[in-house]
């Protein structure tokens, strides 16, 4: 009896293990790619992500794409607000104003969004769930007003579960102009130029 419990749990213990490790597999720490195989997408409503996005890009020499809704966001921050707080909540992917050419080129997506009620912003939920993202790997990177990462990079690893990723970095919205060091750090960690 001791004996089928004991073979019991360790098979437990390694079905776990296994989910664990299949996990930890899609996480790489560090990604190299050559300039053109990596590309910089990213939606920005106030410019803050936008500024990382440029930085990113001019720190790996990858493409840069703007994520644009097809219709934009209010300018008015209230109603901006109002409107991505409902769509976040109901898992709402509006239409794009274009989409990328030539997916299939590029290896190593940075992906950059807003944080907006814990997760990313609608527009770059349709970009990951727009495309094949199999074989390529993604890096998000996220501004926020004080929420740091939240659900980020947990919620684009359910949009496109088929990608692998690497760690993501949050930076302060409000900081981001005076944080080109913590962002070429960051970058320096998760990616290497294969040139």
């Amino acid at each position: 009896m001791i004996g089928k419990a004991m073979v019991c749990m360790m098979a437990a213990a390694m079905v776990s293990g296994f989910g664990c490790s299949a996990e930890e597999r899609s996480v790489a720490s560090k990604v190299s790619a050559e300039p053109g195989r990596v590309l910089v997408a990213y939606y920005s409503w106030g410019g803050n992500t936008r500024f990382a996005a440029e930085k990113i890009q001019q720190l790996t020499g990858g493409t840069l794409f703007e994520i644009k809704p097809a219709d934009p966001y209010p300018s008015d921050y209230n109603a901006c607000v109002e409107q991505a707080k409902r769509e976040c909540r109901s898992g709402f992917k509006p239409a794009l104003a274009s989409k990328v050419e030539n997916f299939d080129r590029y290896d190593v997506i940075f992906v950059g969004t807003p944080n907006w009620w814990s997760t990313m912003a609608p527009p770059v939920l349709t970009f990951l769930t727009s495309s094949d993202f199999r074989g390529k790997t993604v890096i998000p990177f996220v501004t926020h007003g004080g929420g740091g990462m939240a659900r980020c990079e947990q919620d684009m690893r359910k949009a496109c579960p088929q990608a692998s990723f690497v760690r993501g970095g949050a930076f302060s919205g409000s900081g981001i102009r005076n944080a080109e060091a913590a962002l070429a750090k960051w970058v320096n960690e998760v990616f290497s130029s294969g040139k």
